[in-house]
This record gives C-alpha cells, structure tokens and sequence, in this order.
C-alpha cells in the first residue's frame, strides 16, 4: 500500500520578505502555522526540508520534524527530492510539496487533492480555486493556471500552462494557482531530472518545466480560498484575516 508524506521546503532566503518564514504572527512563526495545518490534514508524517539552523530549531522547539538539505538547491521542488530520498521512500509512495508561505491552506483541501489524487492514481496534481477579483490577473505574485476543461468538485482537469501575469479573457479556464502538489515518487524523481527549461526561468515557475517536458499535471478544485504570503502587503492582510 502507498503513503502519503506531506514535505514543507523552507529557507531564509527570501528577499522582498527577510527571515519570511521565521515571522511571527500572533506568537507563532510563518513556517509553524504552515505546519500545523499539513499536520490536521492527517494524511501522513509532516517534515520541513530546510538548509537554515534557525528554521530547522524553531519546528525542533515547537515539536516539529525536519531533514536537514543542501544549500545548493535553487528551486523548492529539487529540495523536496532529497528530503525523500532521505527517508526511503518506494516508487508508489506519494510526496506532497506545501510551500512554507501558504499559511492558509485548509487541511481538509490538503486531504481531498491526497485522496482523490490515489483514488485516480495521477502522477502529479495540484490545487486551484477561482480568481477572486479582477486585479488578480495581473497581480504577478498570485500564479494563474489555465486548465483543459472547467474543473469543479467532481471534475479534475490537465493544466495546459501557469501564468504570473494573464487577461482576464484570454482563455475559457483560468484559476488562482496554489502553491501544493502531490507527485508519486517515480514522477518526482523524473522531474528533477530534467533541465530547467526557459520558460521556467523567464516565468520563475518550476511547475513550467512538467509542462515543457509533457509531464502532464492534474488540476483539482479547491473549496476554500488560500494565497501565498510574498510580500509585506500578503502579511498584512494574512494578519487581518486571522484577527477576524
């Protein structure tokens, strides 16, 4: 039987947010409340994959696990690799990739993408939700996918390409992009594998290089809204929210 394992890439790196995952809001850090949510999921261990000793000592201190990685990496998904690769993982296993800025992600969103992702048995999938406001099309930090077809609770459809920055009318099936995938390992394997390819680098989206090398990625509908914290701006209304 395949597990599932749920792997938060988290480095200081940062620059328009310095020590982004270390933040506190309301008393507890960016990376922490990103942690707790993959942990009510429930669907597996939870492990940041992390080249900062100040990131891997505050998930430490708080009762979290981490893998410890190369500094090298240049993208999220790279670093993931070699977190499961430490743990030894099987060919039919499943890793989720959660990025450490997406404190909003709901944990029964999380549980949908892993079980209906193993019930379909799809190599790679990931989750969107409908844009919210117009701006949003041109708001380059919230990434856009186009799909195939409408996707919808009991719909799943192919990602035909992501945008940082779309028209509103430009394609019939374009949604707000979260930053979460689920890959069986041999697909994430396969992935790492391949160059980065030009679109990845002139969009700054690693999911880019699934599409250029025909690796096909599943899109499911999300039913709660999540957007990722980039910016000061991000924060401010992530903290907003939370004091509602």
């Amino acid at each position: 039987m395949s597990n599932s394992i749920i792997i938060i890439p988290s480095r200081l790196a940062a620059t328009r947010l310095p020590q982004k995952p270390l933040i506190k809001i309301n008393n507890k850090s960016l990376i922490m409340h990103v942690y707790e949510k993959a942990t009510q999921s429930q669907i597996g261990e939870v492990y940041v994959a992390t080249c900062d000793e100040e990131i891997a000592l505050e998930v430490k201190k708080n009762g979290g696990k981490f893998i410890m990685t190369d500094i090298n990496h240049t993208t999220g998904t790279d670093r993931v690799f070699e977190a499961a690769q430490k743990l030894d993982l099987k060919n039919t296993d499943f890793i989720m990739n959660i990025q450490g800025d997406e404190p909003m992600i709901n944990p029964l969103d999380i549980k949908n993408l892993n079980n209906l992702s193993k019930e379909k048995n799809l190599n790679i999938s990931t989750l969107a939700y409908n844009v919210e406001n117009n701006e949003d099309y041109n708001n380059e930090n919230i990434v856009k996918v186009v799909t195939k077809n409408k996707i919808s609770d009991k719909s799943i459809s192919e990602a035909l390409n992501f945008h940082r920055v779309i028209k509103e009318d430009s394609y019939e099936n374009i949604y707000q992009h979260f930053g979460i995938y689920l890959y069986n390992y041999s697909a994430l394997k396969k992935f790492v594998n391949f160059e980065k390819s030009k679109n990845e680098i002139k969009e700054r989206l690693e999911q880019l290089r699934a599409i250029d090398n025909n690796m096909k990625i599943n899109v499911i509908l999300a039913n709660y809204f999540s957007s990722g914290i980039d910016t000061k701006k991000d924060l401010e209304q992530y903290i907003k929210l939370l004091d509602k």
